[in-house]
């Protein structure tokens, strides 16, 4: 399986906004839900946020909704993150991930390396 590669991550003030990437070169994943996940240091995986394969319904953790919102273009193979409004509480590893159904606690595999998010002043 071709593995996702995320990007977009950055080094940014709070109050900023970052857009993330996540991408399948070479395949497509149009008929998967996708999610978006994050780690910071010393804590564990926290689910961001999914959209599903077909009606583009979506879910959020409670921690990003109204700031954060997942989009993605099945035509590109890409699924995006436009986060704004960043506080330094995002800072983490983001990944992405492809599973069967949009629940945050489904079955989510084939995860990218990462992309950095840094929020500080």
């Amino acid at each position: 399986q071709v593995p996702l590669v995320e990007s977009g991550g950055g080094l940014v003030q709070p109050g900023d906004s970052l857009r993330l990437s996540c991408a399948a070169p070479g395949r497509t994943f149009a008929s998967y839900a996708m999610a978006w996940f994050r780690q910071a240091p010393g804590k564990e995986p926290e689910f961001v946020a999914a959209i599903n394969s077909g009606l583009q319904n979506t879910i959020y953790a409670d921690s990003v909704k109204d700031r954060f919102t997942i989009s993605r273009d099945n035509a590109k193979n890409t699924i995006y993150l436009q986060m704004n409004s960043l506080k330094p509480e995002d800072t983490a590893l983001y990944s992405c991930a492809e599973g069967s159904a949009l629940d945050e606690k489904g079955d989510w595999r084939n995860w990218g390396q990462g992309t950095q998010v840094t929020v500080t002043s």
